[in-house]
């Protein structure tokens, strides 16, 4: 996929924290109309990044652009975003809480009503629009902050571990929304631990482990370049003593994934499958899971 607008450049950007680097040297670019995940687990400094992004911390050096110019006030305007930590005014009904952030963000309490009517109705929290917060449940709490991260209309919207806490059907409609937000130019950075989710809707992929880039592709580019022959299987018979098979791996919806032995095809286990007694009902060639990757990548990185 080619993308043209360089909406965030960061450039070997590096962060210390006494004897201990956070990040180190990281480089890598955010384009219009994309959605970019940052992805690594727990403390490998995909929020220390965020927060030299949005100001909150100064990089001890390189540098942050965003549409060009060097990180300042006007270009925080640009900037939706949505943090890890949460937090509202308990007391405040959601109406007044929106207003009251979108104020901060430069609209008046007129124009922040009229842009989040369709998505409190899309969100079906229209009805609850006077409710304090406290009343809310954890979830539309959620849904309230993300409605103010996106409601100034901003070129790159960041969105920390977004779908924590959220149900599987607030977290699908969440993925819905954002969908939309890329179709329409935005340049969306996901940050999160959660590799599923980003299998889902990621465009490019940046890997951290202990501060530093172990991975940056395309989702598609990384999944072939990892790629280990597999085939995942529905059979009703036995999958037992299959020639060319090294490894097998439960999936869900009663399949099996089939990991190959060097020199064997998908072709060559389904030609076995058919010559035995039941039924194939699913049979597809297998890509590792981002979890897999990260795994086998971070590992052999932190080996050295």
């Amino acid at each position: 996929m080619h993308y043209k607008n360089t909406i965030l450049r960061i450039d070997k950007v590096r962060k210390v924290y006494g004897q201990k680097t956070v990040v180190k040297d990281i480089s890598f670019d955010v384009y219009a109309g994309e959605i970019f995940a940052i992805i690594g687990p727990n403390g490998a400094g995909k929020t220390t990044t965020i927060r030299m992004i949005m100001d909150i911390i100064k990089p001890d050096s390189g540098s942050v652009t965003i549409l060009g110019a060097q990180m300042n006030e006007n270009a925080k305007k640009h900037i939706g975003y949505l943090p890890e930590e949460r937090g509202l005014y308990k007391k405040l009904p959601m109406l007044d809480t929106i207003k009251y952030l979108a104020l901060l963000k430069g609209l008046s309490p007129g124009e922040a009503e009229r842009r989040a009517e369709p998505i409190l109705k899309r969100m079906g929290l229209f009805e609850h629009r006077y409710k304090k917060i406290e009343e809310l449940s954890r979830g539309m709490g959620q849904f309230i902050q993300f409605v103010v991260t996106i409601i100034h209309n901003p070129d790159l919207i960041i969105l920390d571990e977004p779908f924590t806490g959220l149900d599987p059907v607030n977290a699908e409609l969440l993925k819905e929304i954002i969908f939309d937000l890329r179709n329409n130019g935005k340049a969306v950075m996901l940050a999160t631990h959660q590799m599923a989710n980003v299998e889902e809707i990621a465009n490019r992929v940046l890997m951290i482990n202990n501060g530093e880039i172990v991975l940056y592709d395309e989702l598609t580019d990384i999944k072939d370049k990892y790629a280990i022959p597999a085939v995942s299987v529905q059979f009703t018979g036995s999958l037992q003593n299959l020639q060319g098979v090294r490894e097998s791996k439960e999936e869900g919806e009663n399949r099996v994934r089939l990991l190959l032995a060097e020199g064997y095809t998908s072709q060559n286990i389904l030609d076995q499958l058919i010559a035995r007694e039941g039924v194939v009902k699913y049979f597809a060639e297998s890509k590792p899971s981002l979890q897999e990757i990260f795994i086998k990548v971070a590992g052999r990185k932190t080996r050295g």
